[in-house]
This record gives structure tokens, C-alpha cells and sequence, in this order.
């Protein structure tokens, strides 16, 4: 500093003193400079006063040379003293030297910034509060100080800024915010306990509504709250649980839209506590702010979703979680299936529409391009998580997003069976309440519908067949679209489906059988049945594990959610165009089992037992026109119907078919069959000899089929029990016509399905020939 220069009004020895190396002799100068301001102050002489702090602020606090800057800050403090209540009149010029000094390489120096400051803020108190952000700036920039006196030091400050703050109603909160949220991101431990101490006070001050701003912050407090810092950890949801009362307590104020996206965020994070506290919050808004979080429905979806599969180490999240997930559901009614009307636009231009969004995403494939849930989906165009005023009019359910979310999860194979199921209740929800608009996306559903069935799971099946029933029962699914019929073979490809139409095919396999009618008595729900049936007989077809493994229990369950009587009639009539008579046989086999023994086809059996109806002769025609692809199950279909004299005709024609070692234990299984409860009435009926001459017949025809094994055995025990067996030959008598004959006053042509039997079975010899030809059938003929 040069000496010769004139410093005036400050004279030589303050100028010396505030220069000197001791703290005691600046202190000296200090006190010359308080004694000079108050006459300054007295005589109003506002001049001297600004020329003394420019000095001082100038020439010694922004000095190049320590000392002197330690000068300058004890220099402005005491100018500030002696000011009093007039120092709010020149606190810009007081304050800014010693806030430079904050980023002083000298800690010594920062420590007397501190305390320069300090004495400036304890004078002028609420007169400060225009200058607060570049304060709490210095400030924070302080809390992370490496020296623990300035640490020390800055505390004493900020207990005092936040007295002042406590007691004032002058605050400026709307200028404070955007600092508070650059602040908020700051990943040191000390910077981010010095912000939350701060949101902590505000929320205490009955004059500020920092409610408002919340959406500014949220996300900070959520990184701040995976903290590694236990402390801070605590802090933050302390904060984070006073603004959860608060919005309990006001739920009409808070702006749940703005903040969904950033819940949505961290439901996602791998931090527990985040997720958990965050998970909490979703689940309050969901319940507060109801209809107002639908258009976010997909975003929260991704984010609650996988939670539920979650095992007992994390059961608070899951257990949040399914909470959130019931809620969300009960917000779709059936009054989102409404056609979307015009809405007049009520919100802000800066907010987007989510409308606009969702329009972007007509027509675009569920899931990613390698069919991966992104964790960061926003449903519903761009982003479903743009903020939505609650002032606009009744909230849209989109669809299409929540389609997208579901089918992605549904897709994925690694998702856990608690969260496919989650899925699979939302589609049967969403198809219950809002059918017209689900019927948009079932195509693009049905694929993995049907693939889901393969699923390990018998509970993720049960629900999946539960949604695959109401897609084919639903009245909305009908339509007087059948799609094309000329496309390629069903085989290909398993997203296509077929529809019937009158007077066209629909079959398993297309080519070859263009042109072929289809039953006109083939029943069908709505246009989404007979896709069904076609679809699932193609996978049993190609996927005889799953046949094998949960083919009958997948039909059973579907005989109690559709109508059991459509389901095999439909099914008959499919079959009978099958190209692969190897399956046609296996799967006639199947269903002839689930017949014969299901409970759940109990009223179906009683339907076919008399045939007094024409709907069940024509069923039954239906049905034994399949059934023929399996000689043996064509007989039991005969017996089930009592067609016992039609059960002899062909019985007799087994000596014309090629015996082969499955035969046989199809024939074993018929014996077992018939002492089963389902065929008491027919060992009752053995009884009446007479009125069941060509019972007995049929029933020594399988006796003479069999080898010497034990169904031999027991069949042979069993027709020991008839009663006058010379009877048999009664066959003319008047009294046996009555019951011999009654299938022949019936509509039924047996003696055209005798020859339509012939047919299948020699078309059936002609393919296992050509197999045999090929060296890739093992002949298993018996010879006897």
C-alpha cells in the first residue's frame, strides 16, 4: 500500500494501524474508525460516510495485501456499529468486500470475513433480508469449509440469518427458490446439512407457503436423502415428513402433477429408503389427489410394477407398493370407456397437454425395438409425466401408454410371477371398465396373451385365461371387421388371428383348405371366440409340452369362464380341417377325457347324455365328426350318448384298422373309463338286457379287442355280472325295438358318420403309410 497516498477522512495512524500485523492495533484502528462515523452520523454527513466505507472496502478489503484486508473487514464492521439503524442504508457497499472475502485462499482471513459480517447482520437485522440470497450463498459456500474455525464462525451466522428470517414477514421466498434449487444439488455432506437446516426453518415460519414451491426441490431433498451421512439422512426425512403432513393437511394447494414425475423417478432408484419414502409419497397422492394422476398412470405403472415381486427383504416397499397399485386401479371407471370428447383448453401455455403427447404415440409398437421395458417409459408420448393443471376439464384416461407398460412387462420373462400377475389384473380390470378402447390394442395383446399360457406359474395362467375369457366373451369384441383370410399359414406366425366369417374357412392351417365351409352351427361369442380357439388349439399344436403339462386343466378352467358348450363345439370344428392328424388324434384324446371326467363339464355331459334336443344332436354330430380322428374316443362319445348300437357298428370296424400298441391302451383306458362313476348308468343299464342288446354287443367287442391283461380281465369279471346271458339273442324282440332303435327317430344320419368315420380313418392309415415309407415312424402294429 502506498503510504503517500491520502486516505482522508481516515487519518495516518488508523491507516497504520489497519495495515499492522496485530490484531490488537487494527482493533484500535477499528474503534477510531466507529468514533469518526458517529460524527459523520451526527452531522448527516452521508458523503464522508460512503467515501470512509469506499476506502475501506477498496483500498484495505479487496487489498492485495493480507493485513490490510484484515484491516478493511474490522474497518466495515466497525462502520456498521457505528451506523446503528442507518446502516441498512449502505449495506450493498458494506457487504459485498467481505462476501469476496469468503473466497480467500487465508483461513484466518475467511474466519474475519465471518466475523466482519456477522457484526454488519447483528446491526442492520431485518434490513438485510433484500440482500438475503447473496448472504445465503456465502453461507453455504462456508458450511463446507475445510477449517473448522470459519465452520465454527459460520454457524454463529447462520443461526443469526435464520433469527432474523424467523421473525420478519419480508422475506422474499419467490426470489430465494431458484438459488434454494441450485443449492439443493450440492454433494457435499456440509453444503446439503446447511440446506436442509434451512428448509427445515422455512417450513416453520407460519408466513412462508414453501408448499407451493415444493415441486422445485422435491427432487433435491430425494438425492439429499441418499446421503451416505446417517445426520443428514435423518434431517431429510424429518423435511420430507413435515411437508407429507403439510399436503395431508392441504391437499387443494399442492400441485400433485408437477411432482408425479419426480415421485415416478425415485420409486425407481436402488436406494431403499428412497424408494420407500418415495413409494409412500406416491401412494398419499394417489389417494389425495385421485383422477388427477390417471394421465400419469403408465409412468407410475413402470415404477410400482416391479415392486410387488419383491421378497421379504424389502416387504415395506411391496407391501406400499400393492397399496399403490389397488388405488391407481379404482381411479378407472367405466366412464373412461366414454368417446373423448373436445375439451376447452383451461391451463397455462407453459404447461405441455398431455393430449398433445399421447397424439405422437398413435401407432407406434409396444415396448422398445429389443422388446425391453425402459425403466424411464413415460406412457403416453413424449412424456406422460408433463405437468397437467388441475384446472382443467374431467381428467382422459389414455390407454395407449398403460397398454404399453402392461405388454412390456408381460413380455418380459425375468419379471417376477407377483408383478405378471399385477399385470394380467390391470388388463382384466381395464377390459372390464373400459372395453370399447381395449378392443384398440388386443391385437397386439393377444400374442402374449396366448404365450403367457406357457408361464410356470398355475396362478399367472388362471389370471391369464381369466383375460383371454372376457376378451372372447365381451360384447365389444364384436365386430363386423373378420380381417383377412389369405394371409400365410397360422403356423408362421402367432400374433395372427383369424376371424370367421360365414361361408369361410378358418382353420389352423390355412393353405389347402381354402374354401372349405365352416360349420354354420359353429357357436361364437364375439369375434375375438373363435381367434381364441384357433390360437390355442396352433399352440397346443406346436408346443406339445404345454398340451401335454396344462392342456387340460387350461381347458377345464376355460369351461368355467366361457360356455363349455361353445368351447368344444368350436374346437370339433377346427379340428376337422387339422392337417396334422397325429395332433387332431392327441388333442380329440384330450378333450374326449376332459369330457368324459370333468367335474366342470358335468352339465355338459347331461346335455349329450339324451340328446332330446336338436342343439344337443348337433352338437353331438359336431363333436363325433372330430372325434373320429380317434377311434377309440368316437366309441366312448357312443357311449356317453347311449348310441350303443352305433357304438357296435364301429366297433366293428375296428378289425379293418391298423392295431398298433397306443390303440390298445386307448381301448385299456375306455375299460377303466366305464367303471368309473361316469358311466354307472350304463352298468345300471346292463341290468336290462333286453332294452340293450347292442350294449352288451359293443362291451364283448372291446373284449375281443383286448390282449389277456388286466382290463381284459376286468371287463370280462363285469359282463360275467349280466344277467341271463342267453338273452343277447333277443335282439328282435318287440319289447328291445323301442330302446335299440331310438336313435333312428332322432335328425341323426348314423349310417353318413359311419362312413365319415371310414373316411378319417383311412386317411389316417395313408399318412402313418407315407411315414413308415419315410423311415421316421416306428411301426408299432401288434401282432396278435
Amino acid at each position: 500500500m502506498n503510504p503517500e497516498k491520502d486516505f482522508a477522512p481516515l487519518t495516518p495512524n488508523i491507516v497504520r494501524a489497519l495495515n499492522d500485523k496485530l490484531y490488537e492495533k487494527r482493533k484500535v484502528a477499528a474503534l477510531e474508525i466507529e468514533k469518526l462515523v458517529r460524527e459523520f452520523v451526527a452531522q448527516n454527513n452521508t458523503v464522508q460516510i460512503k467515501h470512509v466505507i469506499q476506502t475501506l472496502s477498496q483500498e484495505f478489503a479487496l487489498s492485495q495485501h493480507p493485513h490490510s484486508r484484515k484491516g478493511g473487514l474490522i474497518g466495515l464492521a466497525a462502520c456498521s456499529i457505528a451506523l446503528g439503524k442507518d446502516s441498512g442504508l449502505y449495506l450493498k457497499e458494506l457487504i459485498e468486500p467481505v462476501l469476496t472475502c469468503f473466497n480467500d485462499a487465508d483461513s484466518r482471513l475467511r474466519y474475519y470475513a465471518c466475523e466482519a459480517l456477522y457484526n454488519i447482520v447483528k446491526v442492520a437485522r431485518g434490513a438485510v433480508l433484500p440482500h438475503f440470497n447473496v448472504l445465503f450463498d456465502g453461507l453455504s459456500k462456508l458450511a463446507a469449509d475445510p477449517d473448522p474455525n470459519v465452520k465454527s464462525g459460520s454457524e454463529l451466522l447462520d443461526r443469526l440469518l435464520k433469527d432474523i428470517v424467523t421473525e420478519s414477514n419480508k422475506f422474499d421466498l419467490v426470489g430465494f427458490i431458484p438459488l434454494l434449487r441450485e443449492r439443493i444439488y450440492s454433494n457435499n455432506q456440509y453444503a446439503r446439512q446447511f440446506i436442509i437446516s434451512w428448509i427445515l426453518v422455512l417450513e416453520s415460519v407460519p408466513d412462508i407457503n414453501l408448499l407451493d414451491y415444493l415441486p422445485e426441490i422435491l427432487d433435491g431433498l430425494f438425492q439429499i436423502l441418499g446421503d451416505n451421512g446417517k445426520e443428514i439422512r435423518k434431517m431429510c426425512e424429518v423435511v420430507l415428513g413435515e411437508f407429507l403432513k403439510e399436503i395431508k393437511k392441504n391437499p387443494s394447494s399442492v400441485k400433485f402433477a408437477e411432482m408425479a414425475n419426480i415421485l415416478v423417478i425415485h420409486c425407481q432408484t436402488t436406494d431403499d429408503l428412497i424408494q420407500l419414502t418415495a413409494m409412500c409419497w406416491m401412494r398419499e397422492f394417489i389417494q389425495l389427489a385421485g383422477r388427477v394422476m390417471l394421465p400419469y398412470s403408465s409412468g407410475i405403472l413402470t415404477a410400482v410394477l416391479p415392486c410387488l415381486a419383491y421378497d421379504d427383504r424389502k416387504k415395506s416397499i411391496k407391501e406400499v407398493a400393492n397399496v399403490c397399485n389397488q388405488s391407481l386401479m379404482k381411479l378407472v371407471t367405466p366412464e373412461d370407456d366414454e368417446p373423448d370428447e373436445p375439451k376447452p383448453v383451461l391451463q397455462r401455455q407453459a404447461e405441455p397437454n398431455p393430449d398433445d403427447s399421447l397424439a405422437t404415440q398413435e401407432g407406434t409398437p409396444s415396448g422398445g425395438p429389443d422388446g425391453s421395458c425402459d425403466s424411464s417409459f413415460s406412457g403416453g408420448g413424449g412424456s406422460v409425466f408433463a405437468p397437467a393443471s388441475t384446472e382443467r376439464a374431467p381428467v382422459t384416461l389414455h390407454l395407449d401408454g398403460i397398454v404399453q407398460v402392461l405388454n412390456c412387462h408381460l413380455s418380459d420373462m425375468a419379471i417376477g410371477m407377483m408383478t405378471r400377475i399385477a399385470v394380467l389384473k390391470w388388463l382384466y380390470h381395464l377390459y372390464i371398465k373400459t372395453p370399447r378402447k381395449m378392443f384398440r390394442h388386443t391385437d397386439s395383446l393377444f400374442p402374449i396373451l396366448l404365450q403367457t399360457l406357457s408361464d410356470e406359474s398355475d396362478e399367472v395362467i388362471l389370471k391369464d385365461l381369466e383375460v383371454l375369457a372376457e376378451i372372447a366373451s365381451s360384447p365389444a369384441g364384436q365386430t363386423d371387421d373378420p380381417g383377412p383370410l389369405d394371409g400365410p399359414d397360422l403356423r408362421v406366425s402367432h400374433s395372427e388371428l383369424q376371424v370367421p366369417t360365414p361361408g369361410r374357412a378358418n382353420l389352423l392351417n390355412t393353405p389347402g383348405t381354402k374354401g372349405l365351409e365352416c360349420s354354420p352351427s359353429t357357436p361364437t361369442m364375439n369375434s375375438y371366440f373363435y381367434k381364441f380357439m384357433i390360437n390355442l388349439l396352433k399352440r397346443f399344436s406346436s408346443e406339445r409340452k404345454l398340451l401335454e403339462a396344462r392342456g387340460a386343466f387350461i381347458i377345464r378352467q376355460l369351461c368355467l369362464l366361457l360356455n363349455a358348450e361353445n368351447i368344444f363345439h368350436s374346437m370339433a370344428d377346427i379340428l376337422l380341417r387339422e392337417e396334422d392328424l397325429k395332433f387332431a388324434s392327441t388333442m380329440v384324446h384330450t378333450l374326449n377325457t376332459i369330457l368324459l371326467t370333468s367335474t366342470e363339464l358335468f352339465q355338459l355331459r347331461n346335455q349329450l347324455k339324451d340328446l332330446k334336443t336338436l342343439e344337443s344332436q348337433n352338437l353331438f354330430c359336431c363333436l363325433y365328426r372330430s372325434w373320429c380322428h380317434n377311434p377309440v374316443t368316437t366309441v366312448s362319445l357312443c357311449f356317453l350318448t347311449q348310441n350303443y348300437r352305433h357304438a357296435y357298428d364301429l366297433i366293428q370296424k375296428f378289425g379293418d384298422l391298423e392295431v398298433t400298441v397306443d390303440f390298445l391302451t386307448e381301448v385299456d383306458k375306455l375299460v377303466q373309463l366305464i367303471e368309473c362313476p361316469i358311466f354307472t348308468y350304463l352298468r345300471l343299464q346292463l341290468l336290462d338286457v333286453k332294452s340293450h342288446p347292442h350294449l352288451i354287443k359293443a362291451l364283448y367287442g372291446l373284449l375281443m379287442l383286448l390282449p389277456q391283461s388286466s382290463a381284459f380281465q376286468l371287463l370280462s369279471r363285469r359282463l360275467q355280472c349280466v344277467p341271463n346271458p342267453e338273452l343277447l339273442q333277443t335282439e328282435n324282440s318287440p319289447q328291445a325295438a323301442p330302446k335299440a332303435q331310438k336313435a333312428d327317430s332322432s335328425s341323426i344320419d348314423y349310417a353318413e358318420l359311419l362312413q365319415h368315420f371310414e373316411k378319417v380313418q383311412k386317411k389316417h392309415l395313408e399318412v402313418r403309410h407315407q411315414r413308415s415309407g419315410r423311415g421316421d415312424h416306428l411301426d408299432r402294429r401288434v401282432v396278435l
